[in-house]
């Protein structure tokens, strides 16, 4: 029987379009070498975004460093589905802290490996934004003031996920939480509060500074091997939508990613010493109603009572972070 050759014209997926690239071009998932640090049988929801986000942020680590890393995990949502006692999802040294004082715990590993004279050994440290932006606030900023050589990931679902979906620092203008209802003239979280974990590490003006989405693997990666070719304090915030606190369906969390860079909402950028050196440009500009509408968490702003006033406060806020970014090339920038 003749056997007729297979022609693959997939050049640009992950799976067999990888395999006609160079090997230093091939993303590190569709390497069936990669370290696959988190592994099956965790606990975590359909379409959890930060379970990608962790998978593909710390095999990216993994291969940076030819799997010599230690990882240091704040309680959370990611710890808590990984690690349900006796088990654990990680295939990789890892270590737990507590809620707010990973990169402490980060600083110490690293201290002690400095002491030991283990320069080959890099440290990695990650938790959600509540772990992060809040709890651990103080002690990240430490970390960043020291220049403490390690990079810390948080992994940005905008609540605390894990304990009934309450508000967070990191939780945006108008969303619906457990502690955020939709009362009042402004329902849901209130304009004005929270901060910014990226650009509080630039003013700490340390080695580099990133944010990516799961949305887009390749720069999700290349970001995390980037960081690890500094030496000193350095910070990626990875955007993770969480189905069961945005509202979102568990097949869209991909594309809600997408829609945060594409909108405006979430600006992807690179930053050194504290100061912006590159950002990934909107590829088409989209209204953030589509990204909103799509979440339950905003329901609020599309029902009975619209509130078209909210939504095009948030369109504001979009905007700004186009111009200030710079995420749209003027002469390309055309209307919705």
């Amino acid at each position: 029987m003749s056997v007729q050759t297979i022609k693959f014209y997939q050049t640009g997926s992950f799976v067999v379009g990888n395999r006609l690239l160079e090997p230093g071009q091939r993303s590190v998932q569709s390497d069936p070498e990669r370290s696959n640090a988190l592994t099956s049988g965790h606990r975590a929801c359909q379409g959890c975004g930060e379970a990608l986000g962790a998978r593909y942020a710390i095999d990216a680590a993994m291969r940076a460093t030819a799997g010599n890393m230690i990882a240091v995990n704040a309680t959370g949502c990611l710890e808590v589905f990984s690690t349900m006692s006796p088990e654990t999802s990680w295939q990789i040294p890892w270590v737990h802290s507590l809620f707010g004082n990973a990169a402490s715990v980060a600083t110490g590993v690293a201290a002690a490996l400095k002491a030991k004279g283990r320069t080959d050994i890099r440290v990695v440290a990650q938790g959600g934004d509540g772990g992060t932006v809040d709890i651990g606030f103080g002690c990240l900023s430490g970390m960043f003031e020291r220049d403490d050589d390690v990079l810390y990931i948080c992994y940005d679902n905008q609540g605390y996920m894990n304990t009934g979906v309450q508000r967070s620092s990191a939780t945006p203008p108008a969303a619906r939480t457990a502690t955020t209802d939709v009362v009042g003239p402004e329902p849901g979280n209130v304009f004005g509060q929270g901060k910014s974990g990226p650009l509080i590490a630039m003013a700490h003006g340390i080695k580099y500074v990133a944010t990516a989405t799961v949305a887009d693997l390749r720069d999700l990666e290349y970001k995390v091997e980037r960081a690890m070719s500094f030496r000193g304090a350095r910070y990626i915030h990875i955007l993770v939508p969480c189905p069961l606190g945005w509202g979102s369906a568990s097949r869209d969390t991909i594309q809600m990613a997408r829609l945060a860079k594409e909108t405006g909402i979430f600006p992807v950028f690179e930053a050194e010493g504290g100061q912006v050196v590159n950002v990934a440009k909107i590829r088409s500009k989209v209204p953030v109603e589509a990204y909103l509408s799509k979440q339950r968490r905003y329901a609020h702003l599309f029902g009975r009572s619209p509130r078209p006033d909210v939504v095009a406060h948030l369109q504001e806020m979009a905007d700004d972070n186009i111009r200030k970014f710079g995420l749209v090339d003027n002469v390309a920038e055309e209307a919705y």
